[in-house]
């Protein structure tokens, strides 16, 4: 796993947890995630994405990282990501949570 290479705080950082539907459409869904990845990229405000997934219980946590809220909200907006949204209500979440935070303290270690 790499980890995002994020400024000093003040940033936003949403969480995305998830459990995947044993729906054997695991090709599309990893297609779709990293279509996402880049396109997240090329949007105004995006620091980075951090992603895990445990394949026994395919429970997975994805951050990415936004310079400000307002960032992440015109992201949540993109018409990719939306529909990218409503097939992963539809087919490929069994259950799933956002959260969004203010980073105001970071630091690494070796």
């Amino acid at each position: 796993m790499t980890f995002a290479s994020t400024p000093e705080p003040p940033y936003t950082a949403v969480v995305f947890t998830s459990v995947r539907a044993d729906d054997g459409d695991d090709t599309a869904y990893e297609a779709t995630a990293a279509q996402m990845v880049a396109l997240a990229g090329e949007q105004p405000g995006f620091l980075g994405v951090e992603s895990a997934r445990d394949p026994a219980t395919r429970a997975g946590i994805t951050v990415s990282y936004w310079r400000t809220a307002e960032h992440a909200r015109r992201w949540k907006q993109v018409t990719e990501h939306l529909d990218a949204q409503r097939n992963g209500r539809a087919r490929w979440y069994e259950r799933y949570a956002v959260r969004i935070a203010t980073v105001e303290r970071g630091y690494d270690g070796p």
